[in-house]
């Protein structure tokens, strides 16, 4: 089962550092950004997930009415990107129902999916899994079973669907991201900056080790003309600046090699009467 998911967010979105989300001073970028997306996914007559921020609901309507018209399906991914950890339960239960609500009058339809920015669900904020299925999503895409730079959760074991029993009482369903085992670390190769890092090859060849893939990429990810961002660490500028110019090649040759659906189509595909279960 391979899953094909873009988080739908500007260049700027990658900046977890200085805390300034005065975005509208920036130069805008998503328009082209989802067209080439869109291109390629009609083109090979895909359908994907799009997780979408809500600030973009309120100050770009179009791109992700766009997104909708041509039948992929859209979750939730916050309002302003904010990682998940740094809110208390109020705060990201107001952050995330602000972001459900905007894009749902948008779209005319429920939003049942969610991503965290920066995969900033962790065994230390299990607790906004429970808002979320108060605030009614049935899908979650936001564990990480690896180390990375905004905590991890490692706890989780391994990377394939699984249904949450929640201590709210509720059930929801995960999609955790893939990862690659390889000298005693689980590694990330199938989204983002680790998908440009990796050379293709590399990359096919875990892929067809996998049974489960979920694909995570942004618009940011295909676009080497973007600005940089000064102020981010050097580490971080690495990660998010690195293989731009190559990127939208490789992904060609991924959606050439594999075919791919959506969570929601993903989730018809699944036995959840026989899938893991795990108690929180």
């Amino acid at each position: 089962m391979n899953i094909l998911t873009f988080d739908i967010e500007d260049w700027y979105n990658c900046d977890f550092i200085t805390f300034d989300f005065n975005w509208d001073k920036y130069e805008v970028r998503i328009y082209e950004g989802v067209q080439q997306i869109l291109q390629e996914l009609t083109a090979r007559k895909l359908k994907a997930t799009f997780f979408c921020l809500g600030w973009i609901a309120e100050k770009h309507p179009e791109v992700i009415k766009l997104i909708h018209a041509q039948g992929h399906h859209i979750g939730c991914h916050s309002y302003q990107h904010q990682l998940a950890f740094r809110f208390d339960r109020a705060g990201f239960r107001w952050d995330t129902e602000k972001s459900k609500k905007l894009i749902e009058d948008l779209i005319g339809e429920s939003i049942n999916a969610f991503r965290a920015p920066g995969f900033s669900i962790t065994e230390q904020n299990v607790w906004a899994l429970e808002v979320l299925t108060e605030l009614g999503f049935e899908y979650d895409c936001s564990i990480l079973s690896a180390s990375h730079d905004y905590g991890g959760f490692l706890s989780f074991g391994k990377a394939e669907p699984a249904i949450l029993n929640l201590a709210n009482g509720a059930q929801l369903k995960e999609f955790p991201m893939t990862v690659k085992r390889l000298l005693g670390r689980n590694l990330v190769f199938s989204g983002g900056g680790y998908f440009r890092f990796y050379p293709y090859w590399l990359i096919k060849y875990w892929a067809l080790k996998s049974p489960y893939l979920m694909t995570y990429f942004h618009t940011r990810d295909f676009d080497p003309g973007q600005p940089m961002i000064n102020s981010l660490p050097m580490m971080r500028k690495i990660k998010s600046y690195v293989g731009l110019s190559t990127s939208f090649a490789k992904v060609k040759k991924l959606l050439n090699d594999f075919e791919f659906v959506s969570v929601r189509d993903a989730d018809k595909l699944i036995d959840w009467e026989t899938t893991r279960m795990i108690e929180f």
